[in-house]
């Protein structure tokens, strides 16, 4: 509440606590009522005939568990940070708590990382115990992106296919994993489509997909011409200095049908890689990096 910049929502969080504490007790208030008149009281709705469905009150153990969640609430708005900018009367505040944790955790096993950072990357790639670290930080803060199985999705590259865009030696790695990386496809809706849909029908040719010959060969002339082998190369393998692919090797990051081809031309394509020295440290990077390097080199624990 403390980054709020005004008492607007400091009072919109307090009414809002409120409203919703009361309107429980309402609604508990109100299935406690017992019909005043001898004759039971039912919903009106009827199945075979005589079979009613009756309107009585819940169980009272149940209505004395609903009870008591109100009057818990009730006790914790008093003593928590619960109503608005109040810090409630015990004073506790959230602020620092998992720096703390976070920080008792880091000198916990700093013995065990400091050990992985001393080691040459490629000799922690063969390491079980390190891999095995490795592999719980990438489940921990990779897999959302590039999957559980290290394989990727669309737009999010496959990290155990032996394919780089920014490089697989280990200082590559280590690099793109410590700064980040950010892709940049241009657009090149300026070309025209006949002229995307002959490149598109190229590219596909190189992989050894289905295309149309004619507009493989004027394609192969625009690559040359429009500025395509300036950062694919004039072999289409690619550049890792730039991070462009390589467009010959069947391996597609937004697929390779002649539609989401002419697409990525048309429209091109943007992707980042977050940088995580920062967040992690060189420590975590390194048994990171060395998880990476594994899953390339077949030194993964199985």
């Amino acid at each position: 509440m403390s980054d709020f910049v005004n008492q607007f929502w400091n009072w919109y969080v307090i009414l809002l606590t409120a409203v919703s504490i009361i309107a429980c007790s309402v609604v508990l208030w109100s299935q406690n009522i017992t019909p005043v008149s001898g004759k039971a009281d039912t919903t009106g709705h009827v199945w075979d005939e005589t079979l009613e469905e009756y309107n009585n009150p819940l169980p009272k153990w149940w209505m004395w568990l609903f009870h008591i969640t109100v009057v818990f609430s009730l006790v914790y708005c008093v003593l928590y940070p619960t109503l608005g900018s109040f810090q409630g009367v015990l004073g506790w505040s959230s602020d620092g708590q998992y720096a703390k944790e976070v920080a008792k955790a880091d000198a916990e096993t700093k013995p065990l990382y400091d050990k992985y950072l001393a080691m040459d990357l490629s000799a922690l790639a063969a390491d079980k115990e390190g891999v095995e670290t490795g592999k719980r930080l990438y489940l921990t803060y990779c897999m959302q992106c590039h999957g559980a199985d290290a394989r990727g999705g669309k737009g999010f590259p496959n990290l155990a296919d032996n394919d780089w865009q920014w490089g697989g030696e280990p200082a590559e790695i280590v690099e793109t994993i410590s700064n980040g990386r950010m892709g940049v496809m241009p657009a090149h809706a300026q070309l025209g489509a006949e002229t995307i849909k002959d490149l598109a029908n190229y590219v596909r040719s190189l992989s050894g997909l289905p295309a149309d010959s004619l507009r493989a060969a004027k394609g192969q002339e625009a690559f040359n011409s429009v500025g395509c082998s300036g950062c694919h190369g004039p072999d289409a393998k690619g550049m890792h200095a730039l991070g462009a692919p390589n467009l010959t090797d069947s391996i597609w990051l937004y697929g390779g049908s002649e539609p989401t081809i002419i697409e990525t031309i048309t429209k091109g394509r943007n992707n980042q890689m977050p940088a995580w020295q920062q967040f992690l440290g060189d420590a975590k990077v390194h048994v990171l990096s060395a998880y990476v390097l594994s899953l390339n080199k077949g030194t993964e624990s199985k």
